[in-house]
């Protein structure tokens, strides 16, 4: 704690070697964040550049690149500084912020994932009205309910534990996370339970409503041979997406749980999986597998060549 500012620092101690391989740390990180966000805002542009791609589908799959942007921002900046720093510290207001943001754009994600579930379900199973369902006005709440309800759940959590005393001042991870209660001098029952009721409501509910639409969908293409194509093409990637960070939340949420169990370099490398691995997995699965986003890239690409 800064007596004279009245500051309270927490410090990261989740870096391995970071002293002697800081500059490789920085030149890999800062690799990684430009490419995701070029490969991110790369399919964005394309999105909304070409009037083909104007539809729900697309707008939503804009939506969740932007989102998994935003998640990284929230994270790199702070971890490329630690990188080039003496000391990896942040402050407890600003510990607080990266969670909220951290734990809001997550949430995010499960939600636009829904949203994107529902929307091949409409379009699958029911393509008569699906003009009349998913209309501009539709799709526009839906992406402003995504982004508003999971921030306003998250707030909560945030406020609380600002005005709770804290009695340790060391996270062993490298950015704020499920990790930050630890650092409380008592345990809260109401943040644990408010927070079980955010995990079922932006997590588990989510997971069950996509795994009912595409079971849903899976039963209609079977009967009928002429939308298996369509459902594969289209269902595939959202699927592979959520599959994919259902493991990272899951590890996530099980961390204050096993952080003693786990080797030092064992929770750096799944750190640094989540805030890698997801934000350039998106684009690479949606550019391949999109036909739509597929065609676009590779005449992109051709042009330049």
């Amino acid at each position: 704690m800064d007596n004279r500012l009245n500051v309270t620092y927490i410090t990261f101690g989740g870096h391995v070697e970071v002293h002697r391989y800081r500059y490789l740390y920085f030149v890999i990180m800062s690799t990684m964040y430009i490419l995701i966000i070029s490969s991110n805002f790369t399919i964005v542009s394309i999105i909304v550049i070409h009037k083909s791609l104007h539809e729900p589908m697309y707008i939503f799959i804009a939506a969740l690149l932007i989102n998994s942007v935003l998640f990284s921002t929230a994270i790199y900046p702070k971890l490329l500084i630690d990188f080039l720093s003496e000391k990896q510290i942040i402050s407890y207001p600003a510990c607080l912020f990266q969670r909220f943001s951290y734990y809001s754009l997550a949430a995010s994600e499960f939600f636009l994932l829904s949203v994107m579930a529902y929307d091949r379900y409409v379009s699958i199973c029911n393509p008569l009205q699906y003009s009349t369902i998913m209309r501009k006005t539709t799709v526009s709440m839906f992406l402003i309910f995504a982004w508003i309800l999971p921030a306003c759940q998250c707030s909560v959590p945030t406020l609380l534990s600002a005005k709770t005393k804290i009695c340790k001042f060391h996270l062993k991870g490298i950015l704020c996370n499920s990790t930050v209660p630890k650092l409380h001098c008592v345990s809260s029952r109401l943040l644990n339970i408010y927070g079980l009721v955010v995990l079922v409501s932006n997590v588990l509910l989510p997971v069950l409503f996509i795994l009912f639409t595409y079971t849903r969908i899976l039963v209609i293409s079977y009967r009928c041979k002429g939308v298996r194509r369509k459902a594969a093409q289209t269902c595939l990637p959202h699927l592979l997406v959520l599959i994919n960070y259902s493991c990272f939340i899951a590890y996530d949420v099980l961390l204050p749980r096993l952080e003693h169990d786990f080797p030092k370099i064992v929770r750096l490398i799944m750190a640094l999986q989540i805030v890698i691995y997801h934000p350039l997995f998106n684009p690479i699965i949606y550019g391949l597998k999109m036909r739509g986003i597929h065609e676009h890239l590779k005449r992109l690409f051709c042009k330049r060549v």
